[in-house]
């Protein structure tokens, strides 16, 4: 009977079946749907390890990972080989300070239309820059930021089951982008309400000043109007009585909310909807209209 040699990093091409893992919705071509999940993938291919990306790419469509959790500042996962066992997977990354998290907020609050976007669940595409305004970054500037591990004997880094845990959390982040502000050391309900919080603070500032306004008007009985005829040259300026008063409007959460309510235009332009193509276009006309009141 021939003799047996063990090379501890030797692993067989074919892991162990999993019946009830976490497989990749994208079964072919790229992983992730979204800007910011591509933004993140494309952090782990600048790294490297190119054979073991695609190895890693396949466990993530065979469902061989097996749990993944969000934590702020880590991601936990494990992903099944060829051992029976699974193979545990760490991937560390810095949480913001307490400080740099208000600086961030009250940037992201002093815009209207990204504060609209996360106050209705959604990712603004501005958001790397109102962090990089802050000299923050939300996501890891390189893969060498991270601190990532794993169990299995593999030296490289990242081996496949770290690659496979990094797919499937790309496409927890399409799912939810809040995730990506867990990671970082912010909750979806915390950062909301502190947005909010942020918010409501600057509509009282606002409304503080024209109540001010207003209360600093005398107090005089009004003058007989003069008939509309007699009136049409001046009808849309104002009198005296109102040149100490401001205002300044706040953009709404939804500046689209009407266009929501009315649903799809029955007319395409360019391959999409007419209301697809108007929705940016009033967040913009708002948060324009924002500026200019200031």
């Amino acid at each position: 009977m021939g003799s047996f040699n063990y090379y501890p990093h030797y692993e067989p091409a074919r892991p162990l079946p999993v019946e009830s893992g976490i497989a990749a919705r994208s079964q072919r071509g790229a992983i992730g749907e979204t800007w910011w999940s591509q933004r993140f993938i494309a952090l782990l291919e600048a790294g490297g390890a190119g054979s073991r990306l695609k190895r890693g790419r396949s466990y993530a469509r065979a469902g061989q990972v097996t749990e993944l959790e969000v934590e702020p500042g880590l991601v936990l996962a494990r992903v099944q080989g060829t051992r029976y066992s699974p193979y545990r997977v760490r991937i560390q990354a810095k949480v913001l300070s307490e400080n740099q998290w208000q600086r961030a907020e009250k940037a992201m609050a002093g815009q209207a239309l990204p504060l609209a976007l996360l106050l209705t669940g959604e990712m603004p595409a501005e958001i790397e820059e109102i962090f990089a305004a802050c000299k923050l970054t939300l996501f890891p500037k390189s893969y060498r930021e991270l601190q990532a591990s794993c169990s299995c004997p593999d030296w490289e880094n990242p081996c496949k089951h770290l690659a496979a845990a990094y797919y499937i959390l790309a496409e927890r982040f399409d799912e939810d982008p809040f995730l990506i502000f867990a990671w970082r050391g912010r909750s979806r309900e915390e950062l909301v309400a502190r947005l909010r919080a942020r918010r409501d603070r600057q509509r009282g500032r606002a409304t503080g000043r024209v109540t001010a306004a207003i209360g600093a008007a005398p107090s005089e009985e009004p003058a007989a109007a003069a008939p509309l005829s007699e009136r049409l040259s001046d009808f849309w300026r104002c009198g005296p009585e109102l040149a100490g008063f401001r205002v300044n409007p706040l953009a709404g959460e939804a500046p689209d909310a009407l266009l929501r309510q009315l649903g799809p235009a029955p007319a395409q332009a360019r391959g999409r909807n007419v209301t697809e193509l108007l929705t940016p276009i009033y967040a913009k006309l708002a948060q324009h209209a924002e500026r200019r009141a200031r």
